[in-house]
């Protein structure tokens, strides 16, 4: 195995392409600066867990890298190493919290590095036909709906989508915004009827929940990965949920009608309420499609605002 696989090996070593790019814009300097000392602390926490790399996991993720090892007696994990300001704490508390029911079992932790159990990671919700994915989806994800326990460390969904109208308010100022400034409004409007009346009993949400975040597992059929763990309503995990395979549903005809089938499909099937679930679908859809032309990605952008319009 050639030494950009294997990050031990002292030679070059290359991050996952879609790492580096996300890290471009989101952590600009930061993101850099800690891309170029990654080999050194993979290198580190290897030798510190007495670990035995594997190979670099790619495309992995946009804001952590993941090497699949060995541990000393043999047993597989994976090594995920979370870039600055990738609330890799965050992400402890809530596996420790769930300790292994309904997501990855986590073996060991330290600031910045997470030793979690090997799932496959070729093999995901999406590799399933529709309708199945989303019963197993629907099943995984209530066993994620815990109480956080006293004195937990996660910010509400109030404060994280307070940032993200922020975001959507400054990007309204910018010209190529003025297309989509009606969509924009009408998105904080809903944030804002959803946080002034949410009344059900605050939980532990994933935060980032979909289909592609749950992989198959050895101890148990399906196990999600990659939280960044929030407190608050149900409704706002199935937001990102509803608009899994996105490009599916544009290409078609029935599109928008589906798109509120599933809304239907997820509430009644977890007992959340509807118009909440379609709110923050609403809302969500519109920032990420809002962030996305904010970087220059069109097409995403526009698939994503178009989308917004249809729960």
């Amino acid at each position: 195995m050639d030494s950009a696989a294997r990050p031990d090996a002292g030679g070059p070593f290359e991050p996952p392409r879609r790492l580096v790019r996300a890290l471009a814009e989101t952590h600009g300097d930061a993101g850099g600066e800690w891309l170029r000392a990654l080999p050194e602390l993979v290198r580190d926490t290897v030798s510190r867990w007495e670990l035995e790399p594997e190979r670099v996991l790619t495309p992995g993720g946009r804001s952590s890298l993941v090497v699949l090892v060995r541990r000393a007696d043999g047993t597989p994990a994976a090594l995920k190493l979370l870039a600055p300001g990738a609330r890799g704490a965050h992400e402890h508390a809530a596996l420790a919290r769930w300790d292994g029911w309904g997501a990855v079992r986590m073996l060991a932790a330290a600031e910045g590095a997470l030793l979690l159990e090997r799932l496959r990671h070729e093999v995901s919700l999406s590799s399933l036909p529709e309708a199945k994915a989303q019963l197993e989806a629907a099943d995984t994800v209530r066993k994620l709906w815990v109480d956080p326990g006293e004195d937990h460390p996660f910010e509400s969904v109030a404060e994280r989508s307070r940032r993200a109208a922020e975001a959507l308010r400054a990007a309204r100022t910018q010209p190529w915004a003025e297309a989509v400034a009606p969509l924009i409004d009408e998105a904080l409007d809903t944030r804002e009827e959803l946080t002034a009346s949410a009344a059900e009993r605050a939980v532990l949400l994933h935060g980032r929940f979909r289909q592609g975040k749950v992989l198959s597992a050895e101890r148990v059929p399906w196990l999600t990965v990659g939280p960044r763990p929030v407190v608050g309503e149900r409704a706002y995990d199935l937001a990102r949920l509803v608009r899994d395979r996105l490009e599916d549903l544009v290409a078609s005809p029935g599109g928008a009608a589906a798109a509120r089938r599933r809304v239907t499909k997820l509430a009644d099937s977890l007992e959340v309420d509807r118009d909440r679930v379609r709110g923050w679908t609403r809302f969500r859809a519109t920032c990420a499609g809002v962030r996305a032309l904010g970087a220059g990605r069109r097409q995403e952008g526009e698939l994503l605002l178009e989308f917004a319009t249809w729960p």
